[in-house]
């Protein structure tokens, strides 16, 4: 790990660091949790989004509040960005490309912020390629931090390719459903055809509207980088200070075994997929507690007639923002139908819950694929072209993972990892002192 510190800068020097990350909220609250852990060890933290963003934000706790200055930068008005919209939750997913092109137009501001406050580091995300670059004409030392797994780095390509130093000889969407040349071990991680088309206009495609994808992750050299920062884990006990616990029957009165699913759909196969979903659960005759909002952009996603007066009693339908965390530390709550975001992925396994898994966007294919390897999830099977799933395949893998006995191996294996998951808290405190310490 290589980085440009302060000569004169000593070990136990408090730090002042900024915080920088993507306009999602699956960026933002992974960045607000490294935030916590590093304001632990008494540095400093600026956490640095729009007005909006900050003020949706959970709650920083009251002996952390005094090291986190949670600061808004206004969101520069561009062609096509509605004024309301300041996160990826406020748009249609290809809209989404107006919300990187107003977050590039935050460089002067950030610019005049880093000459203002002189932070001692910057840690930010993939989206401001342009980020490094001004940290180092300041002499301000950069770290980067990614929030995708290690397998899809590792899965896109090595240092030469994703440098473009060298071709890429993956050309068309199939050379992506196996895994690459350079992995030298035997493992089923790659995208499905379906999983590959929905993401490779964002991720490879140069949009003359936009910058690509490839070239926000992994842009030409800039000075002053440190490397790449593994992601923090939340602990139980963070999550019971945050959300306190689920009371019993405030999910309806029948007891048992809950699935709980939070829709991550694009909006162009929302209401039939909802349809099936909805037909899924119902058939499964098993409770639930379904996580369902309106797709930005789009217009209000309708259940099947009857629905949520034939499943009265057995399951809710929540069409608002849920604490998701709250929900999945229930006791009542056996599984969770997740689109495999690695943020939720975490939420499931520091629980024990067991994972149904149902891609949608960037890397989740490969998150799934993942779990799928280590025994830890199941896939709702679909079909192989154009992603589509039927209700009778939902209903089947909920009580698979759930129930029977097949399932076992789900169940089994999500509990198992969520021992290694305390480990890994302790390991990513390890990595924080270390850092901090260089």
């Amino acid at each position: 790990m290589n980085s440009t510190l302060n000569p004169s800068m000593s070990n136990d020097k408090k730090l002042h660091i900024v915080m920088f990350p993507w306009l999602a909220f699956g960026h933002m609250i992974p960045f607000l949790e490294l935030s916590k852990l590093v304001a632990q060890k008494g540095h400093k933290i600026t956490f640095l989004s729009t007005p909006k963003n900050i003020d949706r934000l959970p709650k920083l706790p009251p002996h952390l509040s005094p090291l986190i200055a949670l600061t808004k930068i206004p969101l520069p008005h561009v062609d096509k960005l509605p004024s309301d919209a300041e996160a990826t939750i406020d748009l249609p997913y290809d809209q989404v490309k107006y919300l990187k092109k107003a977050y590039d137009e935050l460089q002067q501001p950030i610019t005049q912020l880093l000459q203002d406050k002189r932070p001692d580091w910057v840690i930010y995300d993939f989206v401001p390629f342009w980020l490094g670059s001004i940290a180092g004409k300041l002499g301000i030392s950069t770290v980067f931090f990614s929030i995708f797994i290690a397998a899809t780095g590792c899965f896109l390509g090595p240092v030469p390719i994703l440098k473009g130093l060298c071709d890429e000889d993956r050309t068309k969407p199939e050379d992506f459903t196996v895994p690459p040349k350079w992995i030298p071990f035997e493992t089923s991680i790659a995208f499905r055809v379906f999983e590959i088309k929905r993401v490779i206009d964002d991720v490879v495609r140069v949009d003359d509207e936009n910058i690509p994808g490839n070239y926000r992750r992994d842009p030409p050299e800039t000075s002053n980088s440190s490397g790449s920062a593994p992601p923090p884990r939340r602990s139980t006990e963070a999550a019971a200070r945050n959300g306190g616990e689920l009371k019993s029957g405030s999910t309806g009165s029948r007891r048992g075994r809950w699935c709980t699913w939070r829709s991550g759909a694009s909006h162009g196969r929302v209401n039939f997929e909802v349809t099936e979903l909805a037909h899924g659960l119902e058939r499964s005759e098993l409770p639930f507690f379904w996580v369902l909002r309106k797709v930005a952009g789009c217009e209000a996603i309708e259940l099947p007639d009857g629905f949520e007066e034939r499943t009265k009693g057995i399951g809710v339908v929540c069409s608002s923002w849920a604490p998701q965390l709250r929900i999945l530390s229930h006791d009542s709550v056996g599984g969770f139908l997740t689109h495999s975001g690695w943020s939720s992925v975490v939420e499931g396994v520091q629980f024990g819950k067991a994972l149904i898994l149902l891609t949608f966007l960037a890397d989740t294919g490969l998150i799934a694929r993942l779990l799928e390897e280590k025994k830890m999830g199941y896939s709702i099977p679909r079909d192989e072209l154009d992603g589509s799933f039927t209700c009778d395949s939902v209903a089947e893998s909920l009580r698979l993972v759930m129930v029977e006995e097949g399932g076992k191996m789900y169940r089994d294996g999500v509990k198992e990892m969520r021992g290694c998951l305390v480990t890994g808290i302790c390991k990513t405190n390890t990595w924080i002192t270390f850092w901090i310490t260089l």
